[in-house]
């Protein structure tokens, strides 16, 4: 749909049963998010609070709650965007085709942004105290704008088609900030914004950014989206949204038209100051450090403004429907972009960048008769320089041809396919010293840990186990073996003190189960844990525990390990220490009280019957 506004977004999902309001008073600090916690988790609608405390605006959140949701929202778009992507990366097709892709020079047209003589943003100001004060977790360092639309342009090439649009959250209150004159901004400098942060610290000048909340679905999915090189945010957001992006120009800061609300200010040269801790997406607090800091110049809202919010934390969350459709909108694409990849999945349940799977095509010396990974570790150096697929620490990559049909979104398929396949004396290639997600800290530094590739070709060598060995006397500290899935087996140890605790406590294992290797002809992959019992339940807690705990050049060890012309291997089985570190951060973990407070909207009377 072509929404002009939220307000119009938001009347045609309650016109069509995908909203519910909530008329109680609800406290901004933390109820608002578990109201929308235990919402998400029963799939149920988008959420409008009418009667936020301490606050004259409604907020709406769970827009994006599922991909059902999202895509009737984009309804008439979708397919002619996804088409324009394709087209994009294959013009030629296009060309071959031309009555099947006649509706695409229609939607490049809604892709031009528009300049306004009037914008009804500018109506109203207000300050940054009066919006609505949202935090999500009970660690949080103050309230966060968390779906913010983060707006600023190259100095050396001003306008809006050299503009970034990216999503990073903003810290409005809490910590050093001074109120209503200071926030936070967190993001990277190899992002976006911060190449225009670094070329106007190049010339000792100020960046304008604008802060736009709100405004059509379509501006705040454009936020996210991981876009082909030379497709603007903006172009995008119309062609998606069905309606040129709008905006005008106040006091040299660009404000858009369509938004709900609108936060202008500037970033000064070496001005930081300390933002977070923050419940973050990948299950953890992302903890506090420096990161820049806005000068606010303004706050600007338009009449009837409503605050859209989400909340992060353990996947799956809200955020999870944008991946299903940017994986919807550009599953073509990336293939396109890697020769010899045909697709690759982030997945989810581990957090979305630190582990990806992916299937390519092994073509290299094919008369030979032993097939081992080459093409494949080609492919995998390239993915791992793509964009934000970069931040991955775990990447499995597997040969089409082994098994045509094989799906990266069946998690315990793939992993069986490459379990059965891996050879362990060469299919493990590390990468160390190198960049990870900032919000992980599984590494030994911020932003700083290690890769590994597990690349597998050819035909299975091992049949895997699904029964636990019958153990005798394993070594102190370590008990309750159980299989996690077919292949992959799990200890639980003693906590974790230190690397150099840990490797005296594995070597002892290793040693153990050097002795006993017929035991393990089935299991490949060995998990040290600190609860078996849960890392065993799902496959969502395996994936979830394993590799957002893990630094694999510090926490990978081997029974029977070797090294051979700086090549790491293993004859036997690899071990993976998925306890948890005294420098990782803690668990999101939910304040009991509040969700009291939240059981009785779900009873008899309350807004939430029936939903929750």
């Amino acid at each position: 749909m072509g929404y002009s506004s939220l307000q119009e977004c938001v009347d045609d999902l309650e016109k069509n049963g995908h909203l519910i309001r909530i008329k109680e008073e609800v406290d901004p600090h933390l109820e608002m998010a578990a109201i929308h916690l235990r919402v998400f988790e029963k799939k149920g609608p988008a959420i409008l609070f009418e009667n936020i405390k301490g606050c004259d605006f409604p907020a709406v959140s769970n827009l994006f709650g599922s991909v059902e949701r999202s895509r009737f929202m984009f309804r008439d778009t979708i397919k002619k965007v996804e088409k324009l992507i394709e087209i994009k990366g294959d013009p030629i097709s296009a060309l071959k085709q031309p009555l099947k892709n006649i509706s695409v020079p229609f939607v490049a047209l809604t892709a031009l942004p528009k300049k306004t003589k009037k914008n009804p943003v500018l109506a109203n100001e207000t300050t940054i105290t009066k919006l609505p004060q949202i935090q999500c977790w009970p660690m949080d360092g103050g309230p966060f704008v968390t779906l913010p639309i983060v707006y600023s342009e190259d100095i050396d090439k001003p306008g809006v088609m050299n503009s970034n649009l990216g999503m990073y959250r903003i810290q409005l209150g809490g910590n050093e900030y001074i109120p209503n004159k200071e926030i936070g901004l967190h993001y990277q400098l190899h992002r976006g914004i911060g190449v225009h942060q670094t070329k106007a610290n190049a010339k000792g000048e100020p960046l304008k950014v604008s802060i736009f909340v709100g405004g059509p679905p379509s501006h705040t999915f454009s936020a996210v989206m991981p876009l082909p090189e030379g497709i603007s945010e903006l172009t995008f957001a119309g062609a998606l949204g069905g309606r040129r992006f709008r905006y005008t120009y106040e006091d040299g800061y660009a404000i858009s038209s369509d938004a709900d609300f609108v936060i202008t200010g500037e970033v000064y040269p070496g001005e930081n100051k300390p933002e977070g801790p923050f419940g973050d997406h990948l299950g953890y607090y992302s903890l506090k450090h420096d990161f820049p800091l806005m000068k606010v110049h303004k706050v600007y809202h338009r009449k009837g403004a409503i605050w859209p919010f989400t909340v992060v934390g353990r996947p799956p969350q809200e955020d999870t429907s944008f991946g299903a459709l940017i994986h919807d909108m550009t599953g073509a694409a990336i293939p396109q972009e890697i020769p010899g990849l045909h697709s690759v999945h982030a997945v989810d349940a581990a957090g979305v960048h630190p582990l990806l799977f992916a299937i390519g095509s092994e073509r290299y010396t094919p008369y030979l008769k032993e097939k081992r990974p080459q093409e494949l570790l080609t492919i995998a150096n390239h993915i791992l320089g793509t964009g934000q697929l970069s931040l991955a620490k775990y990447l499995f990559i597997a040969n089409k041809a082994d098994n045509p049909s094989l799906d990266i979104h069946d998690e315990e398929k793939f992993l069986a396919h490459i379990m059965e396949r891996i050879d362990l004396t060469r299919d493990l290639h590390f990468h160390t010293q190198t960049s990870i997600d900032t919000l992980d800290y599984s590494g030994d530094g911020l932003n700083t840990g290690s890769k590994i590739v597990i690349a597998a070709a050819g035909d299975k060598i091992r049949d895997l186990s699904n029964e636990v060995p019958a153990f005798i006397d394993l070594p102190a500290g370590i008990s309750e073996p159980r299989v996690v899935m077919p292949g992959i087996l799990a200890f639980t140890a003693t906590a974790f003190n230190d690397y150099e605790s840990a490797k005296t406590e594995i070597k002892k294992l290793t040693d153990y189960l050097s002795t006993h290797k017929s035991d393990l002809d089935g299991f490949p992959m060995i998990l040290i844990s600190d609860d078996s019992k849960f890392v065993s339940e799902t496959t969502s807690n395996f994936l979830w525990e394993a590799f957002t705990r893990s630094n694999p050049s510090h926490d990978i060890y081997g029974v029977d390990e070797f090294i051979l012309n700086k090549h790491w291997g293993v004859k036997t089985a690899f071990i993976l220490d998925t306890r948890m570190k005294p420098h990782n951060a803690p668990f999101l973990i939910k304040d009991p009280e509040v969700e009291k407070k939240v059981d009785r909207l779900g009873e008899k009377g309350g807004s939430l019957y029936g939903i929750i």
